[in-house]
């Protein structure tokens, strides 16, 4: 286990609007309001024809891991969380899973593909002061992990 510590700063109360791109969207947030890291909460709608990755191709063994995807079918509600850290080069990266519903059945997985907002999706930021924490490349692994 590694960890660093930090304190709360800032709250970012943030609605997504028809079309949006969730992913997108909170890195520009994070570019402009100069958020260095985060906490993220998600409720809402995504659209029709979203993709998410929902695992690794295979368990283990495959390196670099390939991603397994899968595209929603309709519109669906959401709710996610995730976290808002910046790259080896200090560009925001979102980390986030969602879990996305339509009647009685529900796909979860990670937004990096593009989760595209149905009507509204309702975001809050929590903004962490005093972490140095940033993802790094895992050449093995082929993902930027979190280096607290």
């Amino acid at each position: 286990m590694k960890y660093s510590t930090g304190n709360l700063k800032r709250i970012f109360v943030v609605r997504l609007e028809d079309g949006d791109i969730i992913n997108e969207c909170l890195e520009q947030l994070a570019a402009k309001e100069q958020i260095k890291a985060a906490a993220v909460i998600a409720v809402g709608g995504a659209d029709k024809g979203s993709v998410l990755v929902v695992g690794p191709k295979e368990s283990r063994g495959q390196r670099p891991i390939k991603p397994q995807e899968a595209i929603l079918a309709d519109a669906s509600e959401i709710v996610g969380t995730g976290t808002i850290f910046p790259d080896e080069n200090g560009r925001p990266l979102v980390h986030m899973h969602l879990a996305c519903g339509r009647g009685t059945e529900t796909i979860t997985g990670c937004i990096r593909k593009g989760v595209k907002t149905w009507h509204i999706v309702e975001i809050i930021v929590f903004e962490l002061e005093g972490s140095r924490a940033f993802r790094k490349l895992d050449v093995d692994l082929g993902l930027k992990l979190l280096e607290p």
